[in-house]
């Protein structure tokens, strides 16, 4: 990868540099949009742009102490070292939209290149249109904002995951069964996920009898779950949208004593899950290889500002950014046959 990623570098920097020689033309009039983009976005003369270690890259999360976002940190200082750019990773430790929204503003004013954001709710579209107005291109990551008026989505196909975590359960269940399924109402990712389960279900004698609130607190998220088995002593299975909803359900299922009883699919490769894995408690889980998702959003980012990929006539007008709309990171089935792999 990394002898891909260095030749995707140099073929940029060639383009900067013939594009210097070359001047105006043509060639500035088909890339006036992001050129506009751009010059706002740096507040620097048009010269900065042929040095990528001058251009800055911001991620904006929250969650930062949660495991899960440790790939998307580890992702982000990736694409910084290996794309010759400087990247910083800033928002709040805990789930605080008025905090992620702040730690937005604060990226905003720094005016870097490009912004990289987790679209949790809609709270932070007004933000991303507020960067997008200031000329600072943001791509959302793991969870969309499609009408924010974002450059593009870099990603889990939510749905596909739903449904491979569907096929998986179906697999483990035979087709017939009472399941549980766990999630944060209102976050898109993890609905999109829930859509994906319910639509692998269809036509089978799998059954949602609860929806679970894991209040993304893993304490909150084993009480609920707990009450769940108890008021349902023939639930067969728990699917699990995102990593909480998982050490949440297999804490619940080992103190009800109903281990390898109720067939457990979680979400992500935290390092409880892989125990649990190992443990018998959770049956498999659906990993995302989410370092990708803020490589890929800045090397999209870095492609914006920089590249001259003629796909028209005339980009500009014909209103071509020359650039994916939307990248697919993927999801793996982790279970007892492979988990180790995914270990820390």
């Amino acid at each position: 990868m990394k002898k891909k990623m260095v030749a995707v570098v140099l073929v940029l920097a060639m383009a900067i540099g013939l594009t210097a020689c070359q001047g105006g033309g043509k060639e500035a009039e088909t890339t006036a949009k992001t050129e506009d983009t751009k010059s706002d976005a740096q507040g620097t003369d048009g010269d900065s742009q042929s040095n990528l270690s001058d251009q800055l890259y911001i991620q904006v999360s929250a969650l930062g102490s949660d495991p899960y976002f440790y790939d998307h940190k580890m992702g982000m200082e990736m694409a910084g070292e290996e794309l010759g750019v400087r990247t910083e990773f800033v928002g709040p430790a805990e789930l605080d939209m008025n905090a992620m929204v702040t730690a937005f503003e604060q990226a905003i004013a720094k005016k870097p290149n490009g912004i990289v954001v987790v679209g949790f709710n809609e709270q932070l579209t007004p933000t991303i249109k507020k960067a997008m107005d200031a000329g600072i291109p943001v791509v959302t990551v793991d969870a969309d904002l499609p009408d924010s008026g974002r450059i593009a989505f870099v990603g889990t196909g939510n749905v596909e995951a739903g449904i491979t975590g569907g096929e998986k359960m179906k697999e483990l269940l035979g087709d017939s069964g009472k399941v549980a399924i766990m999630y944060n109402p209102g976050q898109t990712n993890l609905e999109e996920r829930v859509a994906g389960y319910k639509q692998a279900f269809e036509g089978t004698g799998i059954e949602i009898i609860e929806e679970v609130d894991t209040k993304q607190d893993s304490v909150i998220a084993a009480q609920n779950i707990a009450a769940v088995l108890q008021k349902h002593p023939d639930l067969n299975g728990i699917v699990c949208v995102d990593a909480t909803g998982g050490t949440a359900a297999a804490t619940a299922v080992r103190e009800a004593g109903r281990t390898g009883d109720v067939k457990i699919i979680a979400m992500d490769r935290s390092n409880e899950i892989l125990e649990a894995i190992e443990d018998g408690i959770i049956s498999a889980s659906v990993a995302q290889q989410t370092a990708l998702m803020p490589y890929y959003a800045t090397q999209l980012l870095i492609n914006l500002n920089n590249s001259k990929v003629e796909i028209t006539s005339d980009n500009a007008a014909a209103g071509v950014l020359g650039v994916p709309g939307y990248i697919d990171t993927g999801a793996i089935i982790v279970d007892e046959s492979n988990y180790e792999y995914f270990k820390r």
